[in-house]
């Protein structure tokens, strides 16, 4: 590419808005050029607005950037990453698409509408056309898109190579799942420290319904989610960044040991195919130490960005068992939202 595409970030102030200028600072294809927060952030330059978090610095120019308002102006570019919390996309998200904007939302507010794509490119970006039944779409070009629950992610890269060579009937998974997760300042320390938290709001309603979707088929103007059933329990444990989900299930077909970490370790997609640049040379590991994955030695596969399966073996109550690590705000929320923007561009929807 001679030239890059500008790009926004609406809810750039928080935990995930800044994985996002993380992942986007020196990217190939996209350059960010609007940041957006909310209104006491709103006029502010960036390092005023914002409590930086992450380990690298805040980039030069990103420093020198003023936060827009959470609304589509003359300068707001057409692709736009998003990293709302439900309540706010819920009014907010829209407007930009209405725009005629290019949403990328990694908000669950509109993941399980019917018109809109919920992708996880290396399972599931056939589902993109879906886009082109929205209203904003057939009215000026605007759409959204959505990348799934953090914790559905995982759990989904781990499934789908599975799901296409032998069939899936059921899951059984329990989740344990940092606390970055819940944002910043996410989880008093008082209330974490030393302790899990057997509930996260909404959390396991999201993995069971994202999921039947993100490995259902598209049917022309809807999907039709995948016949399994799942069960999730979801936990919040004293880690900074990763989930970790342990997992049982059934499937359709018989399937060796050996024939479940082939169908993990040579899993490749579309982003791959296409060489998309945030995409992981292997979406999906397999690693065979007894005691791997562990959140502190294996987030940071691919960059981040893939899913890390071990500890395979045969359950008592299903067919198998396995450990699967991913890491939560990067191929769980920001990552997954610029391999997204990523496919778009590649598939020829930003124009």
């Amino acid at each position: 590419m001679t030239s890059k595409i500008p790009v926004g970030i609406l809810g750039a102030t928080g935990t995930v808005g800044q994985r996002f200028i993380q992942l986007l600072h020196e990217h190939p294809w996209f350059e960010i050029t609007w940041l957006a927060a909310s209104d006491r952030s709103a006029g502010k330059l960036y390092p005023e607005a914002a409590k930086w978090n992450l380990a690298t610095p805040i980039p030069a120019n990103i420093a020198a950037m003023k936060v827009s308002a959470a609304a589509p102006d003359s300068s707001t570019p057409r692709l736009v990453f998003a990293a709302l919390d439900a309540t706010a996309a819920q009014q907010i998200e829209p407007a930009f698409a209405e725009a005629g904007h290019a949403m990328v939302s990694n908000s669950s507010a509109f993941r399980m509408a019917e018109d809109v794509p919920l992708i996880i490119p290396e399972v599931n970006g056939d589902h993109v056309p879906l886009i082109k039944t929205q209203k904003w779409y057939k009215k000026n070009g605007g759409f959204m898109v959505t990348n799934p629950n953090c914790s559905a992610i995982g759990l989904v890269l781990a499934l789908a190579p599975l799901h296409r060579r032998f069939g899936i009937d059921k899951i059984f998974v329990a989740t344990m799942q940092a606390i970055s997760g819940a944002g910043y300042p996410g989880v008093p320390s008082m209330d974490i420290l030393g302790n899990v938290i057997p509930y996260i709001a909404k959390e396991e309603d999201k993995m069971e319904a994202e999921t039947r979707k993100l490995l259902g088929s598209l049917n022309g103007s809807h999907v039709a989610d995948a016949d399994l059933t799942l069960s999730a329990h979801c936990n919040r444990v004293a880690v900074e960044d990763g989930h970790t989900e342990s997992v049982s299930l059934k499937l359709r077909k018989p399937a060796r040991a050996e024939e479940i970490i082939e169908a993990w370790n040579e899993f490749r997609c579309l982003p791959q195919k296409l060489k998309l640049p945030t995409a992981p040379e292997q979406p999906v590991i397999y690693e065979s130490a007894p005691d791997r994955p562990q959140p502190r030695l294996d987030r940071d596969r691919g960059r981040g960005m893939s899913a890390v399966c071990g500890r395979l073996r045969p359950c008592n109550i299903f067919d198998w068992k396995f450990t699967v690590l991913s890491h939560n705000t990067i191929r769980g929320a920001a990552g997954a939202a610029v391999l997204n923007g990523e496919l778009l561009k590649a598939q020829g929807y930003l124009g």
